[in-house]
C-alpha cells in the first residue's frame, strides 16, 4: 500500500523544479498527508510551505539535507523537525552554502579543461534561488546535449574521477548531528544505498552516526532498490536505530519515485515518526 508520509522531498530553494508551494500542492495532489520539504543546506522555502499545507490540511514538518564529509566522502544527514532559528544551525547553513559558491567554481574550473566552457553561468542560471549544487550543473550539460538524461551527465562528468569532479570539504558530521539535535530535531543518515563506500565503511558509519546522536536510517526511499529495502531495515535494527522514509522527490522527470507512491516501511521497522504529535493529528 502507497504510505501518505514523505520525509524527503526538494524545492527551486535547493535543486528542485517545484517552487517550495507548488511542491507542497503536488504532494497533495499525489495523496501525502505528512511531508517534509528538506531542501540542500537551505530553510529557505519553510515557511511558505508550511502555509500552503495548512491549506490543504497536510501535516507539515520543518526539514533540511545537509552536506557532511566523512572520510574523504560526502555523504548527506537530513535533520526532522529541526528549530530554524536555532544560532548554530542558521550559521552552520549558512558557511556550508558560502562553500557550495566556491566548489562551483572549481567544478566549472575543472569542466572548462576538458574544453567545456560557460558552465559556471549555465548552472547559476539553472539555479533559481541561489544555492548552487551539481544538479544545476547536470541541467545545464543536458541542455547542451552532452547526455540525454540526468542520471548519464552525473555518471560522465560530475562524479570522482570525471571530469567535472571537485574535491570539496563540507561540514563533519559529528557538527552535523549537533546542530540537528541542538535544534531539537531528530538526524538521519539520507539514502545509505548511495554511497559506493563498502560493508565495512558502512559499518563504520551507521556505528558513529549512532554514538554522536544519530536517530534513523531512510529505509524506504526513491533510489533504494527493494532489496535494499530490507537490508537498510535489519541495519537499522542491527545499530539500534529508527527508519525513515522519503521520495527524495526532486520535480517532473528529475526525481527517483514519484510522491504518494513509497512502499510501507518493512515489517519490523521502527518508524522515525512513531511518537510525533503530527502522527497523532494524521490519524485523527
Amino acid at each position: 500500500m502507497p504510505s501518505l508520509i514523505d520525509l524527503h522531498s526538494h524545492s527551486t530553494v535547493s535543486d528542485g523544479l517545484l517552487a517550495p508551494e507548488a511542491l507542497v500542492q503536488h504532494a497533495a495532489a499525489h495523496g501525502v498527508k505528512m511531508l517534509a520539504l528538506t531542501d540542500h543546506d537551505d530553510t529557505a522555502g519553510l515557511a511558505a510551505a508550511t502555509r500552503v499545507a495548512a491549506e490543504h490540511g497536510m501535516q507539515f514538518i520543518n526539514g533540511v539535507e545537509i552536506s557532511v564529509t566523512w572520510r574523504r566522502r560526502t555523504i548527506h544527514v537530513v535533520g526532522l523537525r529541526v528549530d530554524t532559528d536555532y544560532e548554530p544551525l542558521r550559521s552552520g547553513l549558512e558557511k556550508i552554502r558560502a562553500g557550495r559558491h566556491v566548489r562551483a567554481e572549481g567544478i566549472a574550473a575543472s569542466l572548462e579543461k576538458f574544453g567545456i566552457e560557460g558552465s559556471l553561468e549555465g548552472a547559476y542560471a539553472h539555479a533559481k534561488q541561489g544555492i548552487i549544487s551539481r544538479a544545476h550543473f547536470a541541467r545545464y550539460l543536458m541542455e547542451k546535449g552532452y547526455a540525454s538524461n540526468i542520471k548519464s551527465i552525473f555518471k560522465r562528468y560530475l562524479v570522482k574521477g570525471k571530469p567535472g569532479y571537485f574535491e570539496h570539504e563540507w561540514a563533519t558530521l559529528e557538527e552535523v548531528v549537533a546542530w540537528i539535535n541542538g535544534s531539537g530535531g531528530v538526524a538521519v543518515l539520507a539514502h545509505p544505498g548511495r554511497y559506493d563506500i563498502g560493508r565495512s565503511n558502512m559499518l563504520l558509519l551507521l556505528e558513529e552516526f549512532r554514538n554522536l546522536g544519530g536517530a534513523a536510517i531512510e529505509v524506504v526511499t526513491g533510489s533504494h532498490t527493494v532489496e535494499q529495502f530490507q537490508e537498510y531495515a535489519r541495519l537499522a535494527h542491527m545499530f539500534g536505530l529508527k527508519s525513515s522514509m522519503g521520495s527524495d522527490y526532486h520535480g517532473p522527470g528529475h526525481g527517483y519515485m514519484e510522491m504518494g507512491r513509497l512502499p510501507d516501511l518493512p515489517r519490523g521497522c521502527t518508524p522515525v515518526w512513531q511518537d510525533w504529535p503530527e502522527v497523532r493529528l494524521l490519524n485523527s
